[in-house]
C-alpha cells in the first residue's frame, strides 16, 4: 500500500493551507474540499431595496378600492353652494337618487353660466328631473345668501333652518391676487361669512360639508378654526372621492380655460387631485345619521348604514380640540 506523502506548498498556493494531500499515483496536489452549507441557509446581509414608485402605486390602488364616504342620505334636504357647472348636483339626482336638492350658483342667469361652462344647461335639466323639490337658483352669493328657513309667525318668531346637509365643494375666491398671503386671507374671509350664513339654514342635527384640496395653500386656511366663529365644530373628515359621483367634473371659479385660439382642451383635472371633506355640526347637537346604500343608485359604491362621525380615516377626538387662531372670511365659489 502506497504511503501518503505530505508536502509543503509554495507560497503561490498558500491559500490552500500549509499542507496539501498529494496523490501518490499521479503526484499532483489537489485542493482539500470542505462542505460548508452555512451561508446557504442564511438571509442576505443586504436588505432588498423597496421601489418607491411601486409603493406609491400600491397605495393608490388600495385607496381606489376603499368604499367612499357619502355624507348625505337620498331623502335629506340638501343645499349645494357654489355649484359651478352643476355636474355634482346632477350626479346626486341621477346616480344617488336624491329628490330634495337645491343647487345654487353665483352666476346671474343661465346665459352667464353657459358662457363659463358650455355644458351646464344639460346638468340643469338633469337636476330638474329629480322632481318638484329639486331646483337651481342663480345669483346666490355664499357670503350673503338669505336663510332657507321656516317663516316667522306670531306663534314662532324664531326661524328654523330647513337644510339637513349644506355642501360647499372647493370654495375659492378666484384669481383676486397672486400673493399667497392675500389669497389665504381672502378665502378665509369668504369661508367665515359662508359659515355665518349657512348656519341659519341648517336644520336641527344638520351638517355642513366643506371640501378642499389637500396641501398648501389650502391647509393654510385653517378651515376647522374658521367654523368656530359660527358656533360650529368639526365632527369628522374623510377623503373626497370624485369617482363616487359619476359625471362630476371639477369646475374652476373663472370657468373653462381657453387657449389663444379660443379653444378649450382637457387640461388640468381637479377631480384627480387629492382632496378632503370636513363635516361640521353645531357644538351642542348630535348630527343626524346618514344612511347610505339605500339611495337607489347601483353605480356608486355607497357602503353601509353608519352615523357621521364613525367613518374611516376620521379625526381622532384629541385632534378635534384646537386653538382658535384665524380671522374673518370673502366671496365667490368653485364647484
Amino acid at each position: 500500500m502506497a504511503k501518503t506523502k505530505w508536502t509543503v506548498l509554495p507560497k503561490s498556493l498558500g491559500h490552500l493551507g500549509k499542507k496539501a494531500w498529494r496523490d501518490p499515483k499521479s503526484g499532483t496536489a489537489s485542493k482539500p474540499t470542505r462542505k460548508n452549507n452555512w451561508n446557504k441557509n442564511q438571509p442576505s446581509s443586504t436588505p432588498a431595496k423597496s421601489n418607491p414608485n411601486q409603493t406609491k402605486s400600491q397605495a393608490h390602488v388600495q385607496r381606489q378600492h376603499q368604499a367612499p364616504t357619502i355624507p348625505f342620505s337620498a331623502t335629506d334636504a340638501i343645499l349645494l353652494v357654489g355649484e359651478g357647472d352643476l355636474s355634482y348636483a346632477a350626479s346626486l339626482v341621477s346616480h344617488h337618487g336624491c329628490d330634495n336638492v337645491t343647487a345654487t350658483v353665483l352666476e346671474k342667469n343661465l346665459a352667464e353660466l353657459e358662457e363659463k361652462y358650455p355644458h351646464a344647461a344639460d346638468n340643469v335639466i338633469e337636476v330638474l328631473k329629480g322632481g318638484p323639490k329639486c331646483k337651481v337658483l342663480f345669483n346666490i352669493d355664499a357670503r350673503k345668501m338669505a336663510p332657507f328657513a321656516t317663516k316667522k309667525t306670531k306663534e314662532s318668531p324664531g326661524q328654523t333652518g330647513l337644510m339637513d346637509r349644506i355642501i360647499f365643494n372647493f370654495p375659492h375666491v378666484g384669481g383676486k391676487s397672486t400673493d399667497v398671503n392675500r389669497q389665504v386671507r381672502y378665502n378665509q374671509e369668504m369661508l367665515v361669512d359662508f359659515f355665518k350664513r349657512a348656519v341659519l339654514s341648517l336644520a336641527p342635527g344638520g351638517t355642513i360639508v366643506v371640501t378642499l384640496f389637500e396641501g398648501e395653500p389650502y391647509t393654510l386656511w385653517n378651515v376647522k378654526d374658521l367654523a368656530r366663529h359660527s358656533g360650529l365644530q368639526v365632527d369628522t373628515s374623510f377623503r373626497f372621492q370624485a369617482a363616487a359621483y359619476p359625471g362630476y367634473h371639477h369646475s374652476r371659479t373663472l370657468g373653462m380655460v381657453k387657449n389663444k385660439a379660443g379653444e378649450t382642451g382637457v387640461g388640468w383635472k381637479g377631480e384627480e387631485r387629492s382632496a378632503r371633506s370636513y363635516i361640521f355640526r353645531r357644538k351642542d347637537e348630535t348630527p343626524k345619521p346618514v344612511i347610505t346604500g339605500a339611495t337607489g343608485s347601483n353605480e356608486a359604491p355607497l357602503g353601509k348604514k353608519r352615523k357621521i362621525g364613525g367613518g374611516e380615516e376620521e379625526e381622532e377626538p384629541k385632534r378635534r380640540k384646537r386653538v382658535d387662531e384665524s380671522d374673518e372670511s370673502s366671496s365667490e365659489e368653485e364647484g
